[in-house]
């Protein structure tokens, strides 16, 4: 632990400065590089807590005083090695995303459909969207509404993908030509065992008695699989049976299935595995490469399988590793997702507990940010933790500068101010960085109850306004002057206007705020100021509601 202590220093210091105070959920994804292990969380997790309460006492130019001592430690990129070189670059390459349509895609499947279009814009080569819309199952079935909403964002990815679009639910007849082209090869046959004794044979590398009938015989057996009851039979592909992986051994390849399909409703019965489906149409789409994720290691070894057999040479196939977002309260899982939007508990594919490109798109974060953050992370074998605010602060740079600044007051209350001055009218930048102002009105004040709570009986300044004392235990304060002092500095509202504010949490944070956001226009994104970014979105109930985007 010792070690990593200047580690924990140099991160937490460089949080904070980034992001004006730092906490222990961000610091502790980024020490793995640095060598902790999962087991040793419990030991240094204190050190970190320890570590971020005191930065976060620091002012900032003691922050910047330290960190200068240590940003050695933390590379700027931290080990971001963006679009690195692919093997075997030629001409006409041909890459392929691949969405499975059951829901809206998320931040985190995105990654693999924007490497695959980043690579092909790279090579100049073309990107093929193909529909993975085999059947699927009970558990991850097809949404009908998934097909657009996938085309919604690769659209605002970006993503220049050729059409048209392929759909494998066009293309049984073509995979039923491939089965009987391996049933006439000897290399695959019906299997019509209980799951139970199969798997007992797979354990004990036993062929099963359905594999020993001659090719002449599977052919027949096809044939019938297809008036046969659901989950009365399967095509398997003949491997090893005494394969080190008991999971290769004569997986399944074909499987029956009466669940109504979105597009082709019942016209099919016999569907494709994803590794049957993929063996075949990376072939004939002419994929040279494909990036997909490390939980598909098997199925890439089984499409080799098929391509051996079948005499194709492979395409390039790339292994990334998984993302884990940290910061994150929910989990990223589209299963999850459609669960509860059909359920009705979320309000839709666009609810930020999603994480969508929709919801996302929703919050105010753009586009241009996700694909340099997904740019930035490039292609590793190694699963990867990355901190939600590196997005954040990459599309804190895109919006800032046209952001303008209003305030806003969560939970407010009434404050009472004894002698204070006839100030009736001020005006306040728009933005630091622009002439432009904006005036308010100054009459009755109202803050914050939780800054109150935080900050009675002790000096503060009324944020552009001037200074005044808080009672200890009354909503009543005391002025005490307009001269800028090192005082906390506070939001305040007079003749506030009613607003709520979705978080990504799908919790809504209820306040006032100034009346010149009457002037907003839908979408408009703005700082909130000691708030964070928000995106205006509509008027809901006589109230203004705005989706929270990130400090």
């Amino acid at each position: 632990m010792e070690n990593l202590s200047n580690y924990i220093i140099a991160h937490a210091l460089k949080n904070a400065i980034e992001f004006d105070k730092t906490d222990a959920s961000k610091i502790l994804p980024k020490l793995f590089k640095h060598g902790l292990k999962r087991e040793d969380i419990k030991e240094v997790m204190p050190k970190i807590q320890q570590t971020v309460k005191e930065i976060n006492s620091m002012k900032k130019e003691e922050q910047e005083k330290l960190f200068s001592k240590l940003e050695n430690l933390i590379p700027e990129k931290e080990e971001r090695e963006g679009l690195k070189e692919l093997p075997n670059i030629g001409k006409n390459m041909v890459f392929r995303a691949a969405p499975f349509p059951s829901g809206a895609i998320h931040i985190g499947n995105a990654r693999t459909f924007l490497l695959n279009a980043m690579y092909a814009e790279k090579y100049k080569g073309k990107i093929k969207l193909v529909m993975d819309d085999t059947i699927g199952s009970e558990q991850k079935p097809i949404s009908p509404e998934a097909y657009d909403l996938i085309q919604e964002s690769f659209d605002w990815l970006g993503i220049k993908y050729a059409k048209p679009i392929i759909y494998k639910s066009d293309r049984l007849k073509i995979y039923y030509k491939y089965a009987e082209k391996l049933i006439k090869k000897n290399k695959a046959y019906v299997c019509h065992c209980e799951q139970e004794i199969l798997r007992e044979n797979r354990k004990k590398g036993l062929e099963c008695s359905c594999r020993q009938f001659p090719k002449e015989e599977q052919m027949k057996r096809w044939k019938k699989m297809f008036k046969a009851k659901m989950g009365s039979a399967v095509l398997r592909i003949k491997t090893d049976m005494l394969h080190p992986n008991p999971a290769f051994r004569d997986r399944v390849l074909f499987k029956i299935s009466d669940r109504k399909h979105p597009k082709v409703k019942n016209k099919y019965r016999v569907w494709p595995t994803l590794e049957m489906s993929w063996a075949i149409d990376d072939h004939l789409l002419k994929i040279t490469h494909i990036i997909r994720g490390n939980d598909l290691l098997i199925e890439t070894d089984m499409e080799r399988f098929i391509w051996n057999i079948l005499g194709w040479k492979p395409p390039t196939t790339i292994h990334n590793g998984l993302i884990n977002l940290s910061g994150i309260d929910a989990k990223i899982s589209k299963s999850k997702a459609q669960k509860e939007v059909n359920s009705g508990e979320y309000s839709g594919w666009d609810d930020p507990r999603t994480w969508s490109i929709q919801s996302l798109k929703r919050r105010g974060i753009k586009s241009e940010a996700i694909r340099e953050f997904i740019k930035d992370l490039g292609v590793t074998s190694n699963n990867t933790t990355v901190p939600i605010d590196t997005l954040y602060s990459i599309n804190r740079k895109l919006i800032d500068k046209d952001a303008n600044r209003f305030f806003f007051v969560p939970n407010p209350i009434k404050i009472k101010i004894k002698n204070k001055p006839e100030i009736n009218k001020i005006s306040i930048p728009i933005h630091p960085e622009k002439k432009e102002t904006r005036e308010l009105n100054v009459e009755e004040i109202f803050i914050s109850k939780n800054d109150f709570e935080n900050l009675k009986g002790k000096e503060i300044r009324l944020l552009h306004l001037y200074n005044i004392k808080l009672d200890k235990t009354k909503h009543e304060a005391e002025f005490t002057s307009t001269e800028l002092k090192p005082n906390p500095k506070i939001q305040w509202v007079s003749n506030g206007i009613k607003c709520e504010i979705l978080m990504p949490d799908s919790k809504l944070e209820k306040g006032i705020a100034e009346p010149t956001i009457k002037t907003l226009k839908k979408d408009e994104v703005l700082q909130f100021e000691r708030f964070g970014f928000v995106k205006y979105d509509e008027i809901k109930n006589g109230k203004q509601t705005f989706w929270f985007t990130h400090k």
